[in-house]
């Protein structure tokens, strides 16, 4: 880890600069003192505030997240063969590492991880590496300004992170210059959903801004509880045909996944405690920086950045990108 910062290991309480940004090494972790602006420092907290009810994700999340991911990037052993040996991955804006270990866990003796985030959620995933015996590096950082090398870096996975920054495209555009030549990136962006839907999730996401985290977590059970109910009846209905003037197509839909991808974001899992699913909620309309894409604005990033799209899976719910740097 300090050999790609650059660095020898300080000790701890030190003040240091890499690569022109200035970092202190508190609790083991280097971090930036450099300024977000209020709608990032704002995201910063209310996940910095998830991040810390583990036992929110530690259960059914956890077992969920990993199925998802291999679904969507597909198996990472084919991401990795011909990055060499001991590639460094940057896992941009890892949070408490939920993501990053339940796709990388099985290799992740193969690899040298660098987890970043803004937040104090990396506490915690250095705590997570630390209890499953495995090694890794940890950043505090904002991610337009991560002490990193340009071309330093041979596969950047952000999972779920750049519509949470102050400019998603600008965000990736940032974290490409620290991919080397013919490195990979792996991301994940939301995807814009009908005019109900995202009329709903903006009207809630404005309401949680003037309360604390704790008070949106209570806050958030109720509209939980509604979708475990909804999903609790399993009761399917057929839409005849295709209602264009609010995109809901033609078809056969549960009641709770339609109430879920065209009214608002009630998430359901049966194996799930209501807490974990109140997480997922939690993390969707807390942070106050969440913006959605379509599939021609992120195909427009990978072009302008001289990404080459080898893997591109679009769900109702985002765009998943797998591309390597061409130049």
């Amino acid at each position: 880890f300090w050999k790609t910062l650059g660095v020898d290991a300080p000790e701890e309480g030190a003040t240091f600069t890499v690569n022109e940004i200035p970092l202190t090494l508190v609790r083991g972790i280097p971090r930036s003192k450099s300024l977000v602006s209020q709608a990032q420092k704002q995201t910063r907290d209310s996940f910095g505030f998830k991040w810390e009810k583990r036992e929110t994700f530690e259960g059914g999340v956890k077992d969920y997240m990993s199925h998802w991911l291999v679904e969507k990037y597909g198996p990472v052993s084919g991401w990795l063969e011909d990055l060499g040996p001991s590639p460094i991955v940057l896992d941009a804006g890892c949070g408490a590492a939920m993501s990053g270990l339940a796709y990388f866990g099985s290799v992740m003796h193969q690899i040298c991880y660098v987890g970043a985030d803004v937040s104090t959620a990396v506490d915690i995933a250095k705590q997570r590496f630390a209890e499953r015996e495995l090694e890794a590096g940890f950043l505090q950082a904002d991610l337009m300004a991560l002490p990193l090398a340009p071309n330093s870096v041979d596969l950047v996975f952000s999972e779920g992170v750049l519509h949470h920054t102050d400019n998603p495209r600008n965000a990736l555009a940032a974290v490409t210059d620290l991919l080397r030549l013919g490195g990979r990136i792996m991301f994940y962006v939301y995807r814009r959903k009908g005019p109900v839907r995202e009329y709903t999730d903006d009207y809630i996401r404005h309401k949680m801004q003037n309360v604390s985290e704790t008070e949106g977590w209570a806050m958030m059970e109720p509209l939980t509880k509604l979708g475990q109910i909804l999903g609790e009846l399993d009761i399917e209905i057929d839409i005849p045909d295709n209602i264009e003037l609010l995109d809901i197509p033609a078809g056969r839909i549960n009641l709770q996944r339609l109430f879920y991808w065209h009214v608002v974001k009630a998430f359901y899992r049966p194996e799930m405690a209501l807490d974990e699913m109140n997480h997922i909620n939690f993390d969707w309309f807390a942070p106050k920086n969440a913006f959605r894409q379509s599939e021609d604005e992120v195909r427009s990033w990978c072009d302008e950045l001289s990404l080459c799209i080898e893997r591109e899976v679009v769900e109702d719910a985002g765009i998943t990108v797998v591309a390597r740097k061409l130049q």
